[in-house]
This record gives C-alpha cells, structure tokens and sequence, in this order.
C-alpha cells in the first residue's frame, strides 16, 4: 500500500448578510464567512490537504475564484470533485484530522453533524474523520471575531501495483 500526507490550511473574513457554512452545514450566527463559495473554511482546508497529498497542486487551480461556475457553490460539491480528482490517480482517503479555529460560535455540539455529512461526502467511514475546535483566547483576527480558520492533515492511500 502506497500513502501519502497532505496539509491543508484556510481562513475567511467573518462578515454581516452572509450564511456561516462550516463542515457542510448552516449554522445559526449573526454573521457569515465571505468568499466566492459558501467559504466554508474546514472544507477548503481538507480539499487543499487531500489535493496537495496527490500532487495535484490546490483548490485554486482546480476551482479558481475568477469562475462565475463556482459563485457562492456548495462546498460539498467541491469535496466530492475532489474525491473523484484524487481517485483518477488511483487514491482513496484513509483519515482525515481537522481543526477549526474560531472564537464564536461555540462548535463542539456541531462536530457530530459535520463528521457524519463530511463522511457521507467523501464515502469513508465516521471513524476516519476527527474533527476538533478550539479558540485562540481572544487573540488575533479570529479572537476579534474578524475571521475563522481551519486546519487539515490527511493520510490517502493507494494500492501497490506491481
């Protein structure tokens, strides 16, 4: 079995009139993160991280902001290309580690939603994705509440071929 390791980082202004979209799901808060998509920060962190483990560069290139085609899409939807981009060269995800950075709104009773839409996406387990939240003591951009980031390792796996 052959692996590989990928990182994956990403961050958001957070923004009045706008829908917060974190791990694939609304969540109820007075404001939301900007970005050409739905800005959803966790998923953009595990799609950097999956795409870099394949050498396939990152969600830029393959989703670039300039594209009126991914205009405030469904995150999801990204994720799942990436599935399909990362299994054209014959890989598989094995886990996924995932840590939201933000100071509001509290996350940890969303973590069990988010896992099970995230597996569900991808087609893995509930057990191969671990996703975690913490704050940053009100410090920086995300402890002003100006902004949320996220942070993804992953492990991907193909089988030898010999």
């Amino acid at each position: 079995m052959k692996i590989r390791v990928g990182f994956g980082f990403d961050v958001h202004q957070l923004v009045e009139n706008r829908e917060l979209w974190l791990g694939g799901i609304l969540l109820n808060h007075e404001k939301g993160l900007l970005g050409h998509s739905d800005a959803d920060v966790l998923i953009h962190a595990i799609c950097d991280a999956l795409l870099g483990a394949a050498n396939m560069r990152d969600i830029g290139f393959h989703f670039p902001d300039t594209a009126q085609d991914f205009k405030n899409i469904d995150s999801k939807l990204l994720l799942g290309d990436v599935i399909k981009l990362i299994a054209s060269k014959g890989y598989k995800v094995g886990n996924i580690d995932a840590t939201i950075c933000a100071e509001r709104p509290k996350l940890k009773v969303h973590i069990p939603t988010m896992q099970a839409t995230l597996a569900t996406v991808m087609n893995i387990e509930l057990d191969d994705i671990s996703i975690k939240a913490t704050t940053t003591e009100k410090l920086g951009f995300t402890g002003r509440e100006e902004g949320i980031s996220a942070y993804a390792t992953v492990l991907i796996e193909k089988p030898e071929t010999k």
